[in-house]
């Protein structure tokens, strides 16, 4: 029966009127639902959907096509383009987060979004590597105007690669110079393969020249030793790359995200980072450097610069000599060689103690890796104590700023080096490394540099005024109030107030409340960005190696002069227990610069002269108030120490105690700033 009912059905369908036309509407849906029964002499293929396969063909050939452009841009082009597209989407992420997320009724949720864009920030950077370290190490080291779990991230962000191997080394050597670095008709005699250190952009290597020949036709003995600095093939392909994401990234923040002013550090930024890929230029600059300390007497046999060898040297490849010396991030080194033990609870490496994000050194921290001191250990120890080594330091950097205006803008402790002077070996040397990158400090800057750092070292609140307003930056209270460490000195000819002038209570703030009010204040203080000298984005970040001023605010102004007052222990200074008066050495060289100007008119030499010596007068002023907070210290601690009882709150607090409680007080009831405790440790 069923046999019979199957032909019937067969029979039909060939008489069917829709036959050779358009299938009947229902007729798809059922032959897709249906299934053969079993026994069924029917073996007609149930055929997959035609919209399935339709998207199945459309998905593979995108893969494909995706997979195609990884391998092209991976080989080809160094990854650039997924770079990119990996930080696009992590800023969207981050813009996305804070509208969402960053509002009045979500306060008390803000610091897990903090934590989340921490992540993301510092997974992003150090997944990209190259440029983005730089970019990371110019964020963190104004890094204390940043919520806490940012500041901890950038604290562990260092300038360590992995090596390139050898062959690709071997390959750069034959494409700069036409020959291998070793071997038959090599650079070298000899060429170590293995580098000594490597970075974002560059490594090095230890090599040995090939012995010249004397006048006697006789090749010398003198062995000559080189640093073979050779720089990443990669990096010079991403760097365009890079840095279009870094203007679109600065653009979108500026004009979607955060509403406030920093797409127009963009191209001086950028001028300046692809110049750290001239390997011809660091070269220049290097022998720029030498001759500025060979014509200054106070530094000419304490600070050395590597002679270059032009020669071997190309815009990827560049030779110097090569110098044994204990780096300056070697702490212990450094206490080994000059004879003396660390102060008592200073760390002297890394390891011993973790990374305190707040304390300003860890703007010269190193990473765990850091290239171990190749210097041998003299007989006897050097004279000056590492006291030597620091007044040279800041004297240097301040001859950079006030004097030369050449500024070396990566004084990280690793690219210094202290040996025994050959000129006189029991006395400490200052070798300064790593010169790619420099700016030059315009005359007329220059002296509104030295007019600020008078104005504020002497209290001048006019003075600091005029220069601010000068540059473009609002709000000169706030900047004299700085200046001062003190929260509401500022009068500029205003009536007192009904209150005395005495602080308003303060008022508790929230996440939000102190966000929004930081973000207020930094517009107004960014008056004019027209007129900001764009110098001050890398100056600032010298000053903070080496000083280390690390709490104010605004990354990329002067503000982070200012914090010279808040301690006398900062930075490399700081790191090394704080042996030297940086306030009375720096503000020595800002204000005896002009002095020594001969280009100016004599009577601006003698208004010159006029203000030197008023300054002095106040350094004095300066030396009295600090040696009598150091009194009061030293009269605590004997009278502590024979159980006498101690002097008064009001005595016994030190001069950077009662600095660091009003700056601390300020920032945060003015700014929303939350400087952490040990923002001025050391």
């Amino acid at each position: 029966m069923l046999k019979l009912y199957l032909q019937s059905l067969t029979c039909l369908s060939k008489s069917s009127p829709w036959k050779n036309t358009a299938r009947h509407p229902f007729s798809r849906r059922f032959s897709t639902n249906s299934e053969p029964l079993k026994g069924s002499t029917l073996e007609t293929p149930i055929q997959p959907p035609r919209r399935l396969r339709k998207y199945a063909r459309r998905t593979g050939y995108l893969l494909l096509g995706l997979g195609t452009v990884y391998a092209v841009d991976k080989t080809y082009n160094a990854s650039a383009i997924f770079r990119n597209l990996r930080t696009l989407h992590t800023c969207a992420m981050i813009t996305l987060d804070y509208k969402w997320n960053f509002t009045p009724e979500k306060s008390d949720l803000i610091p897990q979004l903090h934590e989340r864009v921490a992540q993301r920030v510092y997974d992003l950077m150090t997944s990209n590597g190259g440029l983005y370290i730089k970019i990371g190490q110019a964020i963190g080291a104004n890094a204390a105007v940043l919520p806490k779990p940012m500041q901890v991230k950038f604290a562990s962000l260092f300038d360590d690669a992995p090596q390139i191997p050898y062959s690709v080394v071997h390959d750069v050597f034959v494409k700069e110079l036409g020959r291998p670095p070793s071997g038959p008709g090599g650079v070298f005699e000899i060429f170590e393969e293995q580098a000594v250190a490597s970075a974002s952009i560059a490594q090095v290597h230890k090599a040995k020249l090939w012995p010249t020949i004397g006048p006697d036709g006789q090749p010398e003995t003198e062995e000559r030793w080189v640093a073979v600095k050779v720089q990443k093939p990669d990096v010079s392909t991403q760097m365009e790359w890079d840095l279009g994401a870094y203007r679109a990234v600065m653009w979108m923040f500026e004009n979607w995200a955060f509403d406030l002013p920093v797409y127009f550090v963009v191209d001086f930024v950028s001028d300046h980072l692809r110049q750290e890929l001239d390997f011809i230029r660091e070269a220049d600059n290097a022998r720029q450097t030498a001759e500025f300390v060979a014509n200054e007497p106070l530094l000419r046999d304490k600070v050395y610069i590597p002679k270059v060898y032009p020669e071997y040297s190309t815009k990827k490849v560049m030779i110097a000599e090569w110098i044994d010396g204990v780096r300056l991030s070697d702490k212990a080194g450094i206490f080994r060689l000059m004879g003396e033990s660390p102060p008592t609870g200073s760390p002297t490496s890394s390891s011993e103690t973790p990374l305190d994000p707040f304390a300003a050194t860890s703007l010269v921290a190193s990473p765990p890796n850091s290239p171990v001191s190749s210097l041998q250990m003299p007989a006897k120890p050097l004279k000056g104590g590492v006291k030597a080594v620091m007044q040279t330091m800041v004297e240097l950097f301040s001859a950079q700023m006030f004097e030369w205006g050449w500024v070396h803008c990566d004084p990280h402790p690793g690219n210094v080096l202290v040996r025994p002077s050959p000129s006189n070996p029991s006395r400490p040397q200052l070798v300064l490394l790593d010169h790619g990158l420099y700016v030059r400090v315009p005359e007329d800057f220059k002296r509104d540099w030295v007019r600020l750092w008078r104005a504020m070292l002497v209290g001048d609140y006019n003075g600091v005024d005029a220069v601010t307003k000068g540059w473009g930056f609002g709000l000169p209270e706030l900047m004299a109030s700085f200046t001062l460490m003190r929260p509401t000195i500022l009068r500029n000819g205003r009536k007192t107030s009904e209150d005395g002038g005495k602080p308003k209570e303060r008022q508790p703030l929230t996440q939000y409340e102190m966000s929004v009010r930081m973000k207020q204040k930094l517009k107004e203080f960014l008056m004019d960005t027209d007129r900001m000298p764009k110098v001050l984005i890398f100056l600032t970040r010298n000053m903070r190696m080496v000083q280390g001023s690390s709490f104010l605010l605004f990354s990329f102004t002067f503000l982070s002069t200012l914090s010279f007052l808040s301690s006398p222990s900062t930075g490399n200074n700081q790191s090394f227990g704080s042996p030297v008066n940086r306030i009375k050495v720096t503000g020595f060289w800002a204000s005896r610069s002009q002095v020594r100007n001969t280009n100016l008119p004599f009577v601006e030499r003698v208004k010159e002269w006029w203000h030197h010596l008023t300054f002095q007068a106040a350094m004095l002023h300066l030396d009295l108030i600090f040696w009598k907070s150091r009194f009061f210290s030293w009269l605590r601690n004997l009278r502590a120490h024979f159980h006498l009882g101690v002097v008064s709150a009001k005595g016994a607090a030190g001069f950077e105690e009662e600095i660091e409680k009003s700056v601390r007080t300020f920032a945060k009831d003015n700014l929303g700033i939350d400087v952490g405790d040990t923002a001025f440790a050391g």
